[in-house]
C-alpha cells in the first residue's frame, strides 16, 4: 500500500505541511511602549472562615465606588467569595462551566463566568466535589482558563485573588511562588489558629523571596478585632503593618450574615473601609520575618494555648497496655569478618 493510499500517513503528512507552515510565521514584535495601566494584583490568604470573602467583597465594592476598576476572583473550591457581594447568589464556576462547555463542543465565554455589581466584576474558579479530585489542581486549570480568555490584557486597577491559606498544596501557592501577584495581604485574628495560617504565609513569601522571587506582604488586616491586642503584636514581630483592624461588633456580623455591603460611602462603617482601601493601594510589598512556634506561641497568655506543659514520652508498656512480648527479629545478621 502507498504512502497515498494510507490515511494515517496522509493525516501524519497533512499535519507536518501545517507546522512547518506555522513555524514561518514572524513572532508579533516585542512592545517598547510604556504601559498604559499598572494593575495591581493582590492575593488575600487567610484561615477558613476568618473573614477572607467579607472583608474582600466590602474593599473590592469601596474601591469601586471610588472609581477604579476592580476584578475579584474567588480562588477557595467553596466558591463562596462572591456570595457577598451578590447578595447570596452564587455564580457559576469557571471550572464548572468549562466542564459543561467542553461536553458540549463550545468554548467559555467571558459572560459565561464573569458578573458585574456596580462597578465590582467577579467571577469564582470553584473546585471539585470533595474526593472527587485536587482543589489546588483545579485552581491551576481555572488560571490556565484565565489566561486563554486574556487575562493579561484585561485593564483593571486591582485584581483581587481569595485563597485559602489553611491548604499548603501548590496550586494555592501558585501566585507567591510564581510572582503572579505583587503583593500578598493576610486576613486574621486575635486567635492562634487564623495567626498560625498568617505565619505560613509570611513564611512561603521569605522562602520564594529567597529564591528569588517578588512578592512581598503588604499587611495585616484584622478581623472581628476584639481589642486582646494578640493580632498587633503579631504584625509588630514579622515586621509588616495593619493594614485596618475590623471590631467585633454585632451589627457587622449581622450585616454580613445577611449578604449586605457595608464598605458603602458615607454610611457607618464606609470610612473604615475607605481608609483600608488606601492602605491596600499604598503599602508595598515587604519581605516578613516568621515566628517560630514557640514565638507565635509567646504572643499568648500561657493559660490560652497550654505553654509550660511537659511533654511525657510514652513507654512501649503504654503502648501495649502492660509488658510486651518479647519477639525474635527477623532481621539477618552477618558475622564481621
Amino acid at each position: 500500500m502507498s504512502s497515498q493510499d494510507n490515511p494515517a500517513a496522509v493525516l501524519i503528512k497533512d499535519i507536518q505541511t501545517r507546522l512547518r507552515a506555522e513555524a514561518q510565521v514572524e513572532p508579533d514584535p516585542v512592545p517598547t511602549d510604556a504601559p498604559s495601566k499598572k494593575t495591581q494584583i493582590i492575593a488575600i490568604y487567610g484561615k477558613g472562615g476568618i473573614g477572607k470573602s467579607f472583608t474582600l467583597a466590602n474593599l473590592s465594592y469601596m474601591l469601586a465606588q471610588q472609581g477604579k476598576r476592580v476584578l475579584l476572583i474567588g480562588c477557595d473550591p467553596k466558591s463562596d467569595t462572591t456570595s457577598l457581594l451578590f447578595g447570596g447568589r452564587a455564580c457559576p464556576t469557571i471550572i464548572e462551566t468549562s466542564a459543561k462547555k467542553k461536553l458540549a463542543g463550545e468554548q467559555v465565554q467571558i459572560g459565561d463566568v464573569c458578573f458585574k455589581r456596580d462597578g465590582v466584576f467577579a467571577m469564582e474558579l470553584g473546585g471539585p466535589e470533595v474526593g472527587r479530585g485536587c482543589g489546588g489542581r483545579g485552581i491551576i486549570h481555572g488560571f490556565e482558563l484565565l489566561e486563554k480568555l486574556g487575562f493579561h490584557e484585561w485593564g483593571f486597577d486591582y485584581v483581587l485573588l481569595d485563597f485559602l491559606g489553611d491548604v499548603v498544596c501548590g496550586g494555592f501557592g501558585l501566585p507567591i511562588a510564581r510572582d503572579m501577584c505583587q503583593k500578598v495581604i493576610v486576613v486574621g485574628s486575635n486567635d492562634l489558629q487564623s495567626l498560625y495560617v498568617a505565619n505560613n504565609v509570611c513564611s512561603a513569601v521569605e522562602y520564594f523571596r529567597k529564591l528569588g522571587g517578588n512578592v512581598g506582604v503588604a499587611g495585616l488586616v484584622i478581623n472581628k478585632d476584639d481589642g486582646t491586642g494578640e493580632a498587633q503584636a503579631f504584625a509588630a514581630a514579622v515586621g509588616i503593618p495593619v493594614l485596618a483592624a475590623i471590631p467585633a461588633h454585632d451589627d457587622i456580623r449581622r450585616k454580613s450574615a445577611n449578604y449586605e455591603i457595608i464598605g458603602r460611602p458615607g454610611e457607618q462603617w464606609g470610612a473604615l473601609f475607605e481608609q483600608l482601601a488606601t492602605s491596600v493601594a499604598e503599602s508595598g510589598p515587604r519581605q516578613p520575618r516568621p515566628l517560630t512556634h514557640e514565638n507565635l506561641l509567646g504572643l499568648f497568655k500561657g493559660d490560652a494555648v497550654g505553654r509550660g506543659y511537659t511533654l511525657s514520652p510514652a513507654t512501649m508498656e503504654d503502648m501495649c497496655g502492660g509488658t510486651p512480648v518479647v519477639r525474635p527479629s527477623l532481621e539477618v545478621i552477618y558475622d564481621t569478618v
